[in-house]
């Protein structure tokens, strides 16, 4: 079965960063495409940045572009989010996805915290 388990998340000030992580099984990570998404409490679940199977084009939010970075490892079944300038509305669950056979998988998120 797919399984996503992230990891990575934390207590950070304002300015600092992470880097999240997703550890992906069950289906050929390889072959399709990657995202992360984030849900602040009140708010609804939004994109965050997505990555391709094997070019590894992204695509990133606006409220988050040139700060984030997201990556893949094809051989480690791994996607990652480095997270650089945060700031406290940055501040939300972190999960990862993916869609294969045309159904949405999740993992159980990481929270993210940043202090003022």
């Amino acid at each position: 079965q797919v399984h996503l388990v992230e990891s990575g998340g934390g207590l950070v000030q304002a300015g600092g960063s992470l880097r999240l992580s997703c550890a992906a099984s069950g289906f050929t990570f390889s072959r399709y495409i990657m995202s992360w998404y984030r849900q602040a409490p009140g708010k609804e679940r939004e994109l965050v940045a997505l990555i391709t199977p094997t070019s590894g084009s992204t695509n990133y939010a606006d409220s988050i572009k040139g700060r984030f970075t997201i990556s893949r490892d094809n051989g480690k079944n791994t996607v990652y989010l480095q997270m650089n300038s945060l700031k406290p509305e940055d501040t939300a669950v972190y999960y990862c996805n993916t869609r294969p056979g045309g159904h949405d998988y999740w993992g159980q998120g990481t929270q993210v915290t940043v202090s003022s």
